[in-house]
């Protein structure tokens, strides 16, 4: 059985289930979204939102665990991600940790300023729900470092997080939120030992990537979103805005501090997207030492985008599969990041792809003696 190619389509066709499992709703993250293990990979698949209802998939609980079915025909075996135990647990001042960090899988995360500069303005980007979980009140506008810690030993002794990944809305301030960011970073990773990627835009000076390395943070993440600049423009304007020669000078100062592949972007497909554009910026990223996180468009329900679909699975596979050759021949992958979106990989099917490819049999080329 191929996990790669189930996984790239489930994440485009997402998934009926038959049974509740715990699941992410509406808001930032990988919202509307069941958490899964599937072959013992993670994985995060659309669930519970209209289109979803027409999959041909189907989650079924079985004697021991889950299975997917298409057709009636059992495809993979599956297990669920079950209520974190650190859930029920609260601050001194009577906050929910669960609206402090929530568990994805096996992965802590949390949204530090869940307000940004550009939401409800013509800068909003266009995918993004940031702005929607704090209106639902399932979360806080700030948190704390301290809090941060708090949950985060606890996930980490009740549940078994391995890593903490945090991000954040952007600030007008020249460093876009950053230094706060690594500032509760560094509050985790101090307190539970847990590996720590921090995300933010890129700071107007580069120099506070350099302070941010400085607070002892594992991996950093600086989306840019698309490589096409068409796309950009019309879904980030303000990413447009710093332009994708910023980003590579971002990325450039930041794989000089924290490493080669502990650098990681997120690359969205199923905007409108040139493939090959796409797929030159990602091999251009790699070149520096950037892993391009390639994930599929996961609408969210009161985003601009909440009327679109994910892109088919065939687009998704054929990027997939340009991209993972130059991830080998330059020697990163989702297997050497120590923490972050990259390490977890649950919402895309790059490193499930990147898994099979390693494993093939390696070609050898047999030289033609001349007779």
């Amino acid at each position: 059985m191929d996990v790669a190619a189930l996984i790239t389509d489930l994440q485009s066709r997402g998934l009926r289930v038959e049974t509740p499992v715990e699941r992410r709703s509406g808001g930032a993250g990988p919202s509307d979204s069941g958490l899964l293990w599937i072959e013992g990979v993670a994985v995060t698949v659309p669930t519970g939102t209209a289109w979803t209802d027409a999959s041909p998939y189907l989650l079924r609980e079985e004697d021991q665990g889950y299975g997917i079915y298409r057709d009636g025909e059992r495809l993979a075996g599956a297990a669920a991600g079950k209520r974190p135990r650190f859930y029920d647990l609260t601050t001194s001042d009577g906050v929910p940790y669960w609206k402090i960090a929530l568990l994805h899988l096996d992965s802590l995360a949390s949204t530090v300023l869940q307000t940004c500069a550009y939401w409800g303005n013509s800068d909003q980007c266009a995918f993004c729900g940031i702005g929607l979980s704090l209106a639902a009140g399932r979360t806080v506008a700030k948190k704390r470092p301290e809090d941060l810690a708090e949950v985060a030993v606890a996930a980490r002794d009740l549940d078994g997080a391995v890593d903490a990944t945090l991000t954040t809305g952007s600030t007008s301030a020249p460093d876009k939120g950053a230094l706060y960011v690594g500032r509760c970073g560094a509050a985790v990773k101090e307190a539970s030992g847990l590996p720590v990627e921090v995300q933010f835009e890129p700071p107007d000076n580069l120099d506070v990537i350099d302070r941010v390395a400085d607070m002892g943070i594992d991996s950093v993440g600086i989306h840019i979103e698309s490589f096409d600049p068409v796309v950009l423009a019309r879904i980030a304007p303000a990413k447009a805005r710093t332009g994708i020669e910023g980003y590579f000078a971002a990325w450039e100062r930041a794989v000089a501090r924290f490493g080669e592949g502990q650098v990681s972007t997120y690359v969205i497909l199923g905007m409108g997207e040139d493939p090959d554009v796409t797929v030159e910026g990602c091999r251009r990223a790699i070149d520096i030492g950037v892993y391009p996180f390639v994930v599929p468009l996961r609408p969210i329900a009161g985003s601009l985008l909440e009327d679109s679909l994910p892109p088919p699975a065939e687009y998704m596979e054929n990027v997939y599969r340009r991209v993972v050759p130059y991830l080998q021949a330059r020697g990163i992958g989702a297997a050497g990041a120590a923490a972050g979106c990259a390490r977890c990989q649950a919402c895309s099917a790059l490193g499930a792809l990147e898994r099979l490819e390693a494993a093939k049999p390696e070609r050898r080329l047999i030289p033609v003696q001349a007779s």
